[in-house]
């Protein structure tokens, strides 16, 4: 093979031992494997050798185990390539040569709770149809893995990584849903906890028990002196529930006892990247779920993963390190499996988990852009865009082959990452911005229309978080109160506008989120407007956690109401609109750049996709709930190559008129909440 122009001169002679080892772990079993399927498995070994083999020396190389490490590795690698199906290899092999598969205009993306959604894994299979109307082709599962019995973080303290929760099913159920969805195109995404074990799993039991082996797999202290010095700089992540980063366990190593690095909540024990048993162990997890039909590992609390002194211990180099070392590994087993970014860090931060400088096209293909979520319910309730248009004019352009997974709500809080920097820049104060949007969305602050709550409000630093449904943050859940509340006789008009503002809101964001750059994701029930759901504070595992508020069963009830002329029917056929013209614009593909553009109108947001092909789509979006004018000129600058007196056409409204580019002080009007897509029409 002559791939070794991927690696450096100094790494070619560790490769062609490393290369030499892999033979020999196979050659009594060639006859097992097809040939041409061992040969592609060398191809991608000896392409991503280097890949892999530059951070983890980085990182473990002063070890004196430094090559068992490397000996083990291979035989995972042997191990998961030989028990991967021919299926999951051809899907490899079509994905590699269509790299772009994730990145098309026509990816679009939902999040399901499988239980409040269909009960099990065999209801969602039964509930296909649904989100196959939807025509929905990336489908987040959320936490389904084992995890601890009683509070368990929503499912993000996980036991055991090699079994499904037993109430939602088996591995079985899970590759079997897989495959139903591979059958139609569709890809499947689930959570991987790579910050933390839950404390019940085998790694921390051992540890709990004393073993020396396992408790160098978690960060563990024989008293206050280190973790009292580490607490002079990190942030408290749930100072409600579990104040401090660190928990004491007096029956700990013998009776011993050990303080134990908990970042989250007291069950969940954060492992030791400092020990390369642990990396390992984490890619045996990655292999095992990428071989039971896995599209997508969604790497949850990844900025989390290296401790450092003096610093907030997110975000550290090593951890790009160790991204881009499980990322190689995993390409050359399953090539077809995407690494996606729960990094919701500062802007600054961000962009870097999508590989940059050294990194680039080396760790994760997607993240979640999070400053776009925060930005868009910022503008919502300020009514002003200067400070999301200026905040994401500083965030650069996606590395090649990778993109954003762009998204209104989630399963989690929304913590406002607004910076100091992109504050001040247009005149505002970061933190009383921040406590106005609590406020604003607690329903709090002066002429809200917010229905939400506050979530692990810190007393020490007045910072907090906010909790709610799509739905009611944007205003339906009091407009909806308002229209039923028998002490406001008459003014049915001004009740039914507010109705009418608040689904415009929803659409709004949404409209964004699908049209900004990366693949959109629908949270489940935001398509019918689902509420805000209170049931929790009847529960006690969930009472103290509002974030179950926006985690809502399933209301099938209202689902059957969803092609009628009722509200229900129009949310929903707007968000049908929405996905088709999504899918039939290629200016939204993962190709096109996006920037955003001054507008020239402080409550309405622009930018442009520009394509490689030079084809361009504007973007104008009014935060207002009163008629915005934009000059047309402003447009015309961003299309580029409109001529005086071109026939515009909004793609969202395809059946529409086209209108006529307004030019130079001539002003083009949106109306409340409006959001268009333009581009040139056709000439018929």
């Amino acid at each position: 093979m002559q791939n070794q122009i991927y690696m450096s001169p100094e790494n070619q002679g560790v490769f062609l031992r490393f290369k030499t080892q892999l033979l020999a772990l196979v050659q009594t079993e060639r006859v097992k494997l097809q040939a041409r399927d061992w040969d592609f498995f060398m191809l991608r070994v000896e392409r991503y050798f280097g890949d892999f083999y530059d951070p983890f020396s980085r990182l473990y190389a002063g070890r004196e185990d430094f090559e068992q490490q490397l000996v083990a590795i291979g035989e995972q690698l042997v191990a998961a390539f030989r028990e991967r199906k021919h299926e999951l290899k051809l899907l490899d092999f079509e994905r590699e040569i269509t790299p772009n598969w994730f990145e098309r205009e026509t990816m679009v993306g939902g999040i399901y709770y499988v239980d409040r959604f269909a009960n099990d894994l065999k209801g969602l299979l039964e509930h296909l149809a649904y989100i196959k109307e939807l025509d929905l082709n990336y489908i987040h599962l959320m936490p389904l893995l084992k995890p601890r019995a009683g509070q368990n973080d929503g499912g993000y303290a996980v036991e055991d990584y090699c079994q499904v929760n037993p109430l939602l099913g088996s591995m079985s159920d899970l590759e079997d849903l897989a495959g139903h969805l591979h059958a139609d195109g569709r890809s499947l995404c689930i959570d991987l906890v790579v910050n933390h074990t839950a404390k019940e799993h085998d790694w921390a039991k051992r540890a709990r028990s004393g073993e020396t082996k396992y408790l160098d797999y978690y960060l563990t202290f024989d008293d206050r002196t280190l973790p009292d010095a580490y607490e002079q700089t990190l942030p408290q992540v749930f100072p409600d529930f579990k104040p401090g980063n660190f928990t004491y366990y007096p029956d700990m190593a013998g009776g011993q006892g050990k303080w134990v690095w908990t970042t989250f909540n007291e069950y969940q024990w954060d492992l030791n990247y400092h020990n390369p048993a642990v990396f390992r162990g984490m890619l045996d997890y990655m292999l095992f779920l990428a071989n039971r039909g896995v599209d997508i590992l969604r790497l949850d609390a990844v900025p989390f993963m290296w401790k450092r002194m003096g610093t907030n211990c997110q975000n550290q180099p090593e951890v790009h390190e160790l991204l881009q070392a499980f990322r190689a590994l995993v390409r050359m087993v399953a090539p077809g499996v995407l690494f996606k970014a729960e990094a919701i860090v500062a802007p600054y931060d961000l962009i870097h988990y999508l590989g940059t400088g050294s990194h680039i096209g080396r760790e994760c293909e997607i993240a979640y852009h999070n400053s776009l979520m925060v930005l868009i319910w910022s503008a919502l309730a300020s009514r002003k865009v200067a400070l999301m248009t200026h905040s994401l004019m500083q965030i650069p352009p996606t590395p090649p082959g990778t993109t954003w997974v762009t998204y209104v709500r989630l399963h989690d809080d929304i913590g406002w990452a607004i910076t100091p920097e992109n504050a001040g820049a247009v005149g505002e104060n970061d933190f009383l911005h921040r406590r106005f949007l609590n406020e604003f969305y607690a329903g709090i602050f002066p002429g809200s229309f917010a229905t939400g709550e506050v979530f692990q409000f810190d007393t020490t630093t007045g910072e907090g978080r906010m909790s709610g449904m799509t739905a009611s943050l944007a205003g339906l859940e009091q407009a909806l109160a308002e229209v039923g509340s028998s002490k406001v006789g008459g003014h049915e008009q001004a009740k039914q506008q507010q109705l009418d503002l608040a689904v415009r809101r929803i659409l709004l964001l949404y409209s964004v989120a699908f049209s900004y750059g990366g693949i959109p994701l629908i949270y489940m029930g935001d398509e019918i407007g689902l509420l805000n759901d209170y049931t929790f504070r009847h529960e006690p595992l969930k009472k103290d956690d509002n974030r179950w508020m926006h985690r809502p069963p399933m209301d099938w009830a209202k689902a059957e109401e969803r092609h009628g002329n009722n509200l229900t029917g129009r949310i929903y056929g707007e968000f049908r609109a929405l996905i088709a013209a999504r899918k039939h614009t290629l200016e939204l593909d993962g190709t096109s750049t996006v920037q955003p553009f001054w507008t020239g109108n402080e409550h309405v947001f622009g930018y442009v996709r520009y394509h490689p092909t030079g084809r361009r789509l504007v973007i104008l979006c009014n935060f207002s709930e009163q008629t915005q004018l934009v000059a047309g000129g402003r447009v015309w600058d961003g299309l580029g190559t409109i001529t005086s007196g071109q026939n515009l056409q909004d793609v969202r409204q395809p059946h529409s008129p086209t209108v006529t580019l307004p030019l130079g002080d001539n002003l083009f009007e949106l109306e409340p909440y409006q959001t268009v897509w333009l581009k040139p029409a056709k000439v018929v």
